[in-house]
């Protein structure tokens, strides 16, 4: 019984440690972050390319997700804020394509040209986006274009992986519901976590492969 007791007490205060381990990477996160991000697009400091983070899309669209994220990215360019795009997302099965998708609605919805948008198509994360930037598309310095909740975990992964990033917060064309915006935070305070240790151990991404450098052909990176 004294045994039992003493193990309850190890595994109480193993738990502990452990969420208090979490909370800690989650608050030194947000505040390495916090520099780097930006709510008005004419205080966001111009940038060679803007990273876009899929998400999910659908058969003849995108998600309302990916489109705030899109239109961002739209208005970066517009704005002079970037020259290039890096359209980066889950192309890892022929019946789901999320960088065609995006490639598309950037084309028909906000006018970009082709000859500037680059796909990654390999990107299932935003570890494995950020890492394939730099590796794979050679880019040095970059906009991250995604929601308020992603945008810590974004710019952190992208700096500690040598990128000069900052990020711009997407407005939400349609407001999202507050119980949607709670579950997407308390997903990431868990996907901090993951990201912390990916980054400690320089995780490798599930694919790399040869070099399509951002300041060359877009139609390179094309399929």
């Amino acid at each position: 019984m004294k045994f039992l007791k003493h193990l309850a007490l190890f595994a109480l205060c193993a738990g502990v440690f452990i969420a208090l381990g979490g909370v800690g990477i989650n608050i030194y996160m947000i505040r390495f972050a916090k520099p780097y991000i930006y709510t008005s697009l004419k205080e966001l400091p111009r940038k060679y390319t803007v990273i876009v983070p899929g998400g999910r899309v659908y058969s003849t669209t995108v998600s309302h997700v990916v489109r705030d994220r899109l239109e961002a990215a739209a208005d970066c360019v517009k704005n002079g804020k970037a020259e290039k795009v890096l359209l980066s997302g889950d192309h890892g099965r022929k019946d789901y394509d999320e960088v065609n998708r995006m490639r598309i609605f950037m084309q028909q919805v906000y006018g970009i040209d082709g000859g500037i948008l680059f796909m990654d198509h390999a990107g299932f994360s935003t570890y494995e986006t950020m890492y394939r930037a730099k590796a794979i598309f050679c880019v040095d310095n970059a906009v991250i274009a995604t929601q308020g909740f992603h945008l810590a975990r974004s710019v952190y992964i992208a700096r500690k992986l040598g990128l000069d990033a900052v990020a711009y917060k997407a407005p939400e064309i349609a407001p999202f519901s507050r119980r949607l915006h709670a579950s997407w935070e308390i997903r990431e305070c868990l996907a901090r976590i993951k990201s912390f240790f990916l980054v400690c151990f320089k995780a490798k991404p599930t694919y790399l492969g040869e070099k399509i450098p951002i300041d060359g052909e877009a139609a390179k990176s094309w399929d």
